[in-house]
């Protein structure tokens, strides 16, 4: 938190204050000699203080088997520690209940602040922290640094406030826009209230998941800050995070599962309504863990659902992509790209196998003579057509392409010269049976020239560009044999020389 902003919030006139008997009573339990009379005579000048005191002590919250008469019996059977706890959290709690300003949503805030007052509690009495009465305290005024916000910044933060989905944004989001947190916030007041830091350090720290304190202080602060989390359960619009998380915290930290984890929350939500109403505050709608867990649970099926969909329509447009990013869009077949990254593998395993790699290259003849004399859109379905017949051609470890134009190919891998020969003519002949539609009820009839070349064992042809090239070179003299026709390369026979 910068200088100006720290002024600011100290010079801000509507600050709450600490108590004066809140004050009296932690000056009096700091002593070296802490007089529990004394203690118990200033807690008893305040009637409804003191009444507050006992029936709290008295509930099942406490759970005592013999009823609490006075003041001083609370602090000899519970202790100062947890009599001390109660004069802050009443007196406190009553100071800042007092002055509601309009705009700002009390109810949520209080609602989250006693759930997890309640929830801090009960963890740290299942998980072993010794200061349970710390933990209560600590949690119910973890967020006083939200009360503090609004107080300095007005509409703005209760805007701000009222726009989160979760309690977990708000720090971030505060720290966006305003440069500083509740938490900072809540720490500068609570060491400005002279708090012992066993208060101060689970205010401060409490959305801080890197503690360098000492471990049992840690534990507390861990717990504080779990139960903010707990309290996001009953007050998350969709509490299924929230639910994860607190399982999934329990489960990785303290080996809890998940069905004790769920009865530690539907123990938080049975508490919560009495604490509730011994602060006398209301906290709006009850709570019940099965209906939070019920709606968790409508909510996860629809996320999961949503998710799938997510995931098909995810699926769809990536396979969309790969097939835009691999095929040729007017004949269908695999691009050019595609072919070259064929070729390679396919040559390179050719090689090491010493198998067979035949290549068929074919052209249409005469095919700008269809484009000049039909239009280009008789062109495009001579193409299609012909891209079809490949595509049911080939088998499936074949694969064909569009190489350029109106030429294509053919990849016959593991295929020797004299099988991929036949197989091209037999392409041919059905190229130039068919009659193809374009468009208007005309067809007409196209030829096409092929050029075979194959990779044998011991074959000069040492790279795919020369497999290419070969089979190139049988199309040229396909085509200048009058078309319609296929020729297959071969080496020139080696001269022979003079006798």
């Amino acid at each position: 938190m910068d200088q100006s902003l720290q002024e600011k919030i100290k010079q801000c006139p509507a600050l709450p204050s600490l108590p004066t008997i809140a004050v009296q009573v932690l000056e009096l339990a700091q002593r070296e000699e802490v007089d529990l009379g004394e203690i118990a005579r200033i807690i008893t000048q305040d009637p409804a203080l003191s009444g507050r005191i006992l029936k709290t002590v008295n509930s099942s919250f406490y759970g005592r088997a013999h009823a609490v008469g006075t003041v001083s019996h609370a602090m000899v059977i519970l202790g100062l520690q947890s009599v001390k706890t109660l004069v802050l959290g009443f007196s406190l709690v009553n100071n800042l209940t007092q002055d509601r300003k309009k705009g700002f949503n009390h109810l949520a805030y209080w609602r989250h602040s006693i759930v997890a007052a309640t929830s801090s509690r009960l963890l740290a009495t299942k998980l072993g922290v010794v200061q349970t009465e710390e933990a209560f305290l600590g949690a119910l005024l973890a967020d006083i640094g939200v009360l503090i916000l609004e107080r300095v910044f007005g509409e703005s933060y209760a805007e701000l406030y009222k726009s989160i989905r979760s309690h977990s944004e708000l720090a971030d989001r505060e720290l966006q826009m305003l440069g500083t947190t509740h938490a900072e916030v809540g720490g500068m007041i609570a060491e400005s209230w002279k708090l012992p830091p066993v208060l101060q350090q689970p205010i401060l720290l409490h959305h801080t998941t890197e503690l360098s304190v000492e471990p049992q202080l840690a534990k507390l602060i861990q717990v504080v800050g779990l139960s903010g989390r707990c309290a996001d359960v009953f007050c998350d619009q969709d509490p299924s995070n929230a639910i994860s998380d607190v399982r999934a915290y329990l489960k990785a930290n303290h080996n809890i599962p998940v069905d004790e984890a769920d009865q530690i929350l539907a123990e938080v939500s049975s508490k919560t309504r009495e604490v509730a109403s011994l602060f006398e505050i209301n906290i709006g709608s009850s709570i019940d863990y099965t209906d939070v867990l019920k709606k968790a649970n409508e909510a996860l099926v629809e996320l999961t659902l949503r998710s799938q969909q997510q995931q098909q329509t995810l699926e769809i447009q990536n396979h969309k992509l790969k097939v835009d990013a691999t095929t040729d869009r007017l004949t269908g077949l695999n691009n050019r790209a595609t072919f070259d990254e064929f070729m390679t593998k396919v040559f390179s395993e050719a090689v090491k196998t010493k198998k067979p790699l035949s290549l068929v290259m074919i052209d249409l003849d005469k095919f700008k003579s269809v484009n000049d004399t039909h239009g280009h859109p008789a062109g495009d379905a001579v193409l299609r057509y012909v891209g079809t017949m490949l595509k049911d051609f080939v088998r499936p470890d074949d694969m064909t392409a569009r190489y350029g134009g109106e030429e294509m190919v053919m990849v016959f891998p593991d295929t020797p010269k004299n099988l991929a020969t036949a197989l091209a003519e037999t392409l041919r002949r059905a190229i130039a049976a068919n009659r193809i539609n374009i468009g208007d009820g005309k067809a007409i009839l196209v030829t096409a020239s092929l050029g075979v070349a194959t990779l044998e064992p011991n074959s000069p042809l040492k790279q795919p560009a020369h497999l290419i090239k070969a089979a190139d070179m049988a199309l040229y003299k396909a085509k200048h044999s009058g078309r319609n026709n296929v020729k297959v390369f071969s080496l020139p026979a080696p001269k022979q020389k003079a006798a």
